[in-house]
């Protein structure tokens, strides 16, 4: 028996739960962290001892902030993500989390030269999905796909 491939009117529907995380914006965040870190450090210990005495304390606790507010960016956008269910989506923007009830979807979008995918809410706003990057290819249009057939089934009342 061979299996026929679904009719383009068909809503394929991906197994649930899923998520959907940025890959090549992730390393890229992990690269850049860790090349500036270790570019710190070994300035740092290129200064040597008479050099390294002379900053005063503030300086280097104005550093390690810095050296913080980075990380944290750099942690908001990696942790971005979007969690998919039969009853809705989780949409984690850096540090904030919006949960959504399929309902509340009418489009998901990715357009040309965009730098991530969207959806359009049923109140006419817009949420941003830093989860699906357009950088990522392929990979990017198949969740933005998949997306579309959960959001299509859950409309339909089969999710």
């Amino acid at each position: 028996m061979t299996s026929q491939p679904a009719a383009p009117h068909e809503v394929v529907v991906p197994p649930l739960p899923f998520r959907v995380r940025p890959l090549g914006v992730r390393i890229a965040i992990i690269a850049v962290l860790a090349g500036l870190g270790a570019v710190c450090a070994v300035v740092w210990i290129g200064f040597g001892p008479q050099v390294r005495a002379q900053f005063t304390p503030f300086q280097i606790s104005t550093l390690l902030v810095l050296g913080g507010l980075i990380l944290a960016s750099g942690h908001a956008v990696a942790r971005s993500r979007v969690d998919v269910r039969a009853d809705g989506l989780t949409v984690v923007n850096g540090y904030r989390t919006r949960e959504l009830d399929w309902r509340d979807v009418t489009a998901v979008r990715m357009r040309p030269g965009a730098p991530w995918a969207s959806l359009q809410r049923a109140d006419g706003t817009v949420v941003a999905l830093l989860g699906i990057q357009q950088t990522d290819g392929a990979r990017a249009e198949v969740a933005v796909r998949r997306l579309r057939a959960v959001a299509r089934a859950a409309h339909r009342g089969t999710p």
